[in-house]
This record gives C-alpha cells, structure tokens and sequence, in this order.
C-alpha cells in the first residue's frame, strides 16, 4: 500500500505515520497490491478528526471519525474500512456466482489469496420499498440549496442550467454544502 498523508491544522510527525501504517496494514491482505491510501488528520480544539479515503475500481471506501485520541480514530476507521471491504468481495462474489460479473471483478476479487469460502458473510437481498418520480426543473446551484432547505431535505436533485446535466446538492456534516456533478 502507498500512504498519502496530509494534516491539517496540525503537524503529522513519524510517530503518528508509523503507528497509521501499523494499523492499516490489517487492510493489505484484503486489498489489491500497490493501493492508494490517502490520511487526513485534522485538529479542531480538542478533538482529532482522521479521514482515511481508498479509491478502488469503481468504488471507493471512506472512513471519517472524531475522538480526542488518534490511536482510537485509527482503529475505529480500520473496523469501517474492514467491513466495507468484506462487504463490496461479498457482493463481487454473490455476481459471479450469478454470472453477471465482468473479467476485471473476478480477478479483482481472487487478488492477494482472498479466499471467499473465509469470510461467511450473508449479504441480505436489497429492497427497493418506495419509487419517487418528479419533474427535474433547470436552475442554478443556489436556488437548489433554497429548494432543499425549503423542502427540509439532505440533498436535492436538479438540472444545472449552465451545463444541462443532472446535478445533485447535498448539505454535509459540517453544516457545509456540497454539489455532485458528473464528469
């Protein structure tokens, strides 16, 4: 694995790298060889914020944690990562056994000597219970932000008006907003 540190409002020494790499290695048998791994430590007053980003092929795993101890962020963020892990194989694994998938899930999932028989992990069937459909109106980025806040949403689906494409805005934990755009 490549490690890609960044702090902010603080300094990440060796210490705290090496003690990140100890951890995370538990993750390099499930991961294919020569992975990004990309840390962010962040201090806001006393608490200590460490977001762990792994872009895969066509997924990528994200684990964001606040405490007041870094050691606790890093295990509490390698319990989430292991779990999506083993998750997102399982899921590559229930495809293959119905021969939907393509050449590149198979020999992702047979990557480093995962054995699927070793993880007995039932992957319950999704369940799609309510189908929304609506009228998409073009606007600008702003005025989604209104129609969101108006409507008491999480996130609002629009058409931009500048580019014509299918836009999404989301209000993020922070109290920030966010915009999703397709490339």
């Amino acid at each position: 694995m490549r490690f890609v540190f960044t702090g902010k409002n603080m300094t990440v020494t060796e210490g705290i790298k090496d003690r990140t790499m100890n951890k995370l290695g538990r993750l390099e048998k499930l991961l294919p060889d020569q992975t990004d791994v990309f840390v962010t430590f962040s201090e806001n007053k006393h608490l200590t914020t460490v977001e762990v980003t792994i872009p895969l092929h066509k997924r990528v795993l994200r684990a964001e944690i606040v405490n007041e101890d870094i050691s606790t962020c890093m295990d509490q963020a390698v319990d989430i990562l292991e779990r999506q892990i083993v998750k997102y194989k399982s899921r590559l694994r229930d495809r293959r056994r119905r021969s939907v998938a393509t050449n590149d899930e198979l020999s992702f999932l047979d990557a480093n000597g995962f054995a699927p028989e070793a993880v007995e992990t039932v992957t319950p069937e999704i369940i799609i219970t309510r189908t929304k459909r609506f009228a998409i109106k073009p606007m600008d980025a702003q005025e989604a932000v209104m129609e969101m806040e108006l409507l008491n949403h999480n996130f609002y689906v629009f058409r931009n008006s500048w580019t014509d494409e299918i836009n999404v805005i989301y209000k993020r934990n922070d109290g920030e907003y966010g915009l999703i755009e397709p490339q």
